[in-house]
């Protein structure tokens, strides 16, 4: 009788892969790519996440707030004296938040604080009258200082911050030109307590 052990070689199966797992990384591959494409076209046309650099234009707007600007509102409204918007600086290669105070054409100058355009003087109802009396009183100067006339080309337009004693805009920079304007307005989402939306 025979007592060896014999043992079969035994073929393993061989499972063709799931669905999911078979295109696994396809389909990973089809969400960055849409999600890269909604990111670059919502950020071209609709709107453009901003975070506050600086104190440039306190205290209309504080160092690290978080929120975003809107692009649509820019190429459907155009651009419009007092508007916030954002700037692409050649000079610095970065962008700023400034606030647009003369418009193509016009003659912009300043002195005895007060803003003339075409010589004719122009109320800036958006100041914080408190904190421009305490910004005088500390530094004993005018808190826009004098400048000009100058006038604008076509597609020019002369910004400025609001903290003016403390902005580098169109004093320093010359006129910008409207296709650096990449957004307008301010949407202030963080911090939680400041939410906000600033126009003019």
């Amino acid at each position: 009788m025979d007592t060896n052990e014999t043992i079969t070689p035994v073929t393993p199966e061989i499972k063709p892969p799931k669905k999911e797992e078979k295109f696994g990384i396809l389909d990973f591959g089809k969400s960055l790519i849409f999600s890269i494409v909604f990111v670059v076209l919502f950020t071209t046309f609709v709107a453009k996440p901003i975070r506050v650099n600086g104190s440039s234009m306190y205290p209309t707007l504080v160092d690290k707030e978080l929120g975003f600007s809107n692009v649509f509102t820019l190429k459907t409204f155009g651009i419009q004296r007092f508007d916030v918007v954002i700037v692409y600086v050649d000079q610095l290669q970065e962008y700023l938040v400034k606030r647009v105070v003369a418009l193509p054409g016009e003659t912009v100058e300043y002195h005895d604080e007060t803003l003339y355009i075409d010589y004719e003087p122009v109320e800036e109802n958006f100041f914080d009258e408190s904190y421009v009396a305490q910004i005088k009183q500390q530094t004993g100067m005018d808190f826009t200082q004098s400048f000009g006339p100058y006038t604008l080309k076509e597609g020019e337009v002369w910004l400025l911050g609001d903290n003016r004693p403390y902005s580098s805009d169109s004093r320093r920079f010359g006129p910008f030109t409207i296709d650096k304007i990449v957004s307008k307005d301010a949407y202030i989402l963080f911090p939680l307590d400041k939410i906000r939306i600033i126009t003019k």
